[in-house]
């Protein structure tokens, strides 16, 4: 799939889905097509919608039906193999492939997001990076700045490395306004991560993706 990634978490709560719509806000500036995917998602309200995959729908300028934008979502806001298994739902990764290959082949870009961190169990012998590996896509990595994260990036970048997939880039999301030191860990970062530093998003609780997208590159190796 041709200029398709596949944006993941140090953790869950570090802005993915912010990111991830910050990034297809990017795309759209530079007159390109994009779209989100949110291929599991976990949590809905009482009208049985997801707010990540609502504004990731919002933030994409490509218009796609829900069985492709979301494949799977569950209403319980937990982990999403314990929701699956509620609700006796087997998330079958061949649903999810189809799904992006169909929007791929009508985006300039394309951005599936993973659920929590790049480890998370999809099931009883399967996790994200199960899926990130099945797909063949290319990683961004979304770093949630705050205590623990130089530890939380190193191990999600191994782990990304360990599975043969490249990471093209990297975001530092500030959601810790407090967090001592930022400076000093952002450069501590730049220095052990070997992929490229695509932005750093300074916290702001007000802010919306596209105020984001203005600190943010897309991947170099994107191609049209």
């Amino acid at each position: 799939m041709k200029n398709a990634y596949f944006l993941t978490g140090t953790d869950t709560g570090i802005g993915k889905t912010f990111i991830t719509c910050a990034l297809l806000e990017r795309a759209r500036q530079l007159g390109l097509t994009a779209a989100g995917l949110k291929p599991v998602a976990a949590g809905t309200d009482a009208d049985g919608k997801n707010d990540d995959v609502e504004n990731i729908r919002a933030a994409s300028s490509l218009a796609l039906p829900d069985r492709i934008i979301n494949p799977y979502c569950f209403s319980a806001a937990v982990a999403p193999h314990i929701a699956a298994a509620e609700e006796g739902i087997d998330i079958n990764f061949a649903i999810i492939a189809a799904a992006c290959t169909t929007a791929a082949a009508q985006a300039d870009l394309l951005i599936v997001e993973g659920v929590g961190g790049f480890r998370v169990p999809l099931g009883v012998d399967r996790d994200s990076a199960d899926l990130a590996v099945m797909l063949g896509l290319p990683v961004i990595l979304v770093v949630g700045m705050r205590l623990g994260c130089i530890n939380h990036a190193l191990l999600s970048a191994e782990a990304i490395m360990q599975h043969q997939l490249k990471i093209v880039g990297w975001v530092a999301n500030r959601i810790d306004p407090a967090m001592a030191r930022f400076d000093e860990n952002l450069a501590t970062l730049k220095s052990l991560l070997s992929a490229p530093l695509l932005g750093v998003v300074p916290f702001d609780p007000a802010a919306n993706s596209a105020g984001a997208s203005a600190y943010l590159d897309l991947p170099a190796n994107l191609t049209l």
